[in-house]
């Protein structure tokens, strides 16, 4: 028997779904503007990471009042990622994705004109929470794009997001020097702004996939991943790719501050220019994604990930040799952890196209989680352990992703899109129907 809320709406004309049922193509323009606006919002929550000090010499507050700046963002941003990104299975994704533009502008105003340090954490709170429409976009992107190149549209995008997080450090660092911080919030008002003029003028409307009352829609991100091994694993892999991740920028950034290197916060901040080579990574796994590799793309990412803390190991010794082993490292790292995001978001956005935001949540929010464990691992290890121990903790956490992939390569999970199947919801049964 079909529930009617879990029916996958008729999409019809206004979608852009031609009459033999098929989407065309995006054009080259509205995928660089997606990965654009992912890029764009995503930074938000990391414009002020090189400026805490700046923030805290002209709030006259401490340094760790400072640092709170960044964690009240992240809270926010962790709160959209459960609660408000499933709302893209339900309501009309260019309408929301622009509204959300609008009020991270608002907010980002609101950061640049906080007098004292309560407004400011409020602000950027507000920021976090707006910040992951980036979340949005990705399924969005992959709805309006055509099967055949929904892997490389979506791996574009993600590019874009990648991106944002490693640009957002220098250009920040670079607005704040012939400015002052306030400025930088100001700028990236503008950028909302215009963003989410250009999605409403150059995207068509994007229909929800379903139409069902907010609190049974998160109630089913919770069935999916309960019914879903797929959906568990990939989330266990996601946990995994950050983890790494951001235990290389957390403790990096100790590296070349200390007696090896000697940088400044200037010349550390360059050293993400590196992570970038990740984003053409994004699209190249994409590509494979749509010919049918995805699994390979996986196996791939894992194999360099680990390989990477290897090399990263290499660095501790300073110097050119150290240098040049540090940059490797970087470029092997980030070039596998966007491979291995975009396969984690090709297979289950294939599997369950009716429910493409709810498992990007369920993604996110495992990913987020072992980002969290994995700083506060790293920065409490670093001082005891040094950067020779921090890479080691690195190699074992891709071990444990190794591990993972060899269950999912032992006993596959299933990979056929779900459409057309029964599931259970809220212990009802009800079937998810092809427009």
């Amino acid at each position: 028997m079909n529930d009617p809320q879990f029916e996958v709406r008729d999409t019809g004309p206004q979608s852009g779904v031609r009459e033999d049922g098929a989407r065309p193509p995006l054009s080259r323009a509205k995928v660089l503007l997606l990965a654009v606006t992912c890029g764009a919002a995503v930074a938000n929550i990391y414009y002020a990471q090189p400026l805490l000090p700046v923030i805290s010499r002209a709030l006259k507050i401490s340094e760790g009042a400072g640092g709170l700046v960044v964690t009240a963002s992240q809270i926010g941003y962790a709160i959209s990622l459960a609660l408000l990104v499933p709302l893209g299975d339900i309501l009309e994704r260019r309408r929301l994705v622009s509204a959300l533009l609008g009020l991270s502008a608002l907010a980002l105003l609101g950061a640049a004109v906080a007098p004292s340090p309560g407004p400011l954490y409020a602000a950027v709170a507000l920021v976090g929470v707006t910040s992951a429409v980036a979340q949005i976009v990705v399924p969005m992107a992959a709805s309006l794009a055509a099967d055949h190149e929904r892997g490389s549209v979506v791996g574009t995008v993600m590019s874009g997001l990648l991106v944002g997080i490693m640009l957002a450090r220098t250009a920040a660092g670079l607005l704040a020097q012939f400015g002052d911080w306030r400025l930088v919030f100001v700028f990236a008002a503008f950028v909302m702004v215009v963003l989410a003029i250009a999605l409403r003028l150059v995207l068509r409307p994007v229909p929800p996939s379903e139409s069902t009352p907010y609190p049974q829609l998160l109630r089913s991100v919770l069935t999916l991943v309960r019914t879903e091994s797929l959906l568990r694993r990939r989330m266990g892999l996601a946990a995994v790719g950050m983890a790494c991740f951001t235990v290389l920028w957390t403790a990096s950034s100790f590296l070349l501050a200390g007696p090896s290197y000697g940088y400044g916060p200037a010349a550390i901040g360059l050293f993400g220019l590196a992570g970038v080579v990740g984003a053409a990574a994004a699209v190249a796994a994409g590509r494979f994604a749509d010919r049918g590799r995805g699994r390979q793309v996986a196996t791939g990412g894992l194999v360099v990930l680990t390989g990477s803390w290897g090399v990263l190991a290499l660095a501790g010794a300073g110097g050119p040799g150290g240098l040049i082993a540090l940059v490797g490292g970087i470029m092997m790292l980030n070039l596998a952890q966007q491979a291995l995001l975009i396969s984690h978001q090709s297979a289950l956005y294939r599997r369950v196209p009716h429910a493409r935001s709810r498992v990007t949540t369920a993604l996110m929010v495992s990913a987020f989680a072992g980002s969290t464990v994995a700083s506060a691992l790293a920065s409490a290890l670093y001082p005891l352990v040094g950067w020779a121990g921090v890479c080691g903790l690195g190699a074992v956490i891709a071990l444990i992703g190794a591990g993972i992939w060899a269950l999912e390569l032992l006993r596959p999970s299933p990979a056929e899109p779900l459409a057309g199947r029964p599931v259970t919801v809220d212990s009802r049964p009800a079937t998810v129907r092809t427009a």
